[in-house]
């Protein structure tokens, strides 16, 4: 008689995880490049983006879910870029460099709905 053993952990196959990243993608509508509209240079968004992911990994929300790296198109020019989810999206703003007025006022809006404060 064989004895099989079973491994501890199972791999996901590469089918499995190239569907679950299609999955994720579908729900990141925004592109870290964007970003570059409201006033933001490529280093500073670079920077908010590395914050950002440092903070999903120590929180244990799941990067693949939030940030998806991607090249993009500007000016004739390709670009690497970051597709974000809405949670993605929001640590790269409250990881930006806050003397940008999109920055700040995004960071109050936040608090202010989190406390449920009314002007």
């Amino acid at each position: 008689m064989k004895l099989i053993i079973y491994p501890k952990e199972q791999k996901t196959s590469e089918s499995i995880q190239n569907l679950m990243e299609f999955y994720y993608s579908l729900k990141m509508h925004h592109l870290a490049s964007d970003l570059l509209n409201k006033g933001l240079s490529p280093e500073q968004i670079s920077n908010a983006v590395s914050m950002a992911i440092k903070i999903a990994q120590s929180s244990g929300i799941g990067t693949q879910k939030h940030f998806m790296p991607v090249y993009s198109s500007i000016d004739q020019q390709i670009i690497k870029d970051c597709k974000l989810s809405a949670i993605g999206y929001g640590l790269v703003l409250m990881n930006a460099n806050p003397n940008l007025a999109v920055v700040g006022d995004f960071q109050v809006s936040l608090l202010k709905k989190f406390m449920m404060i009314e002007d």
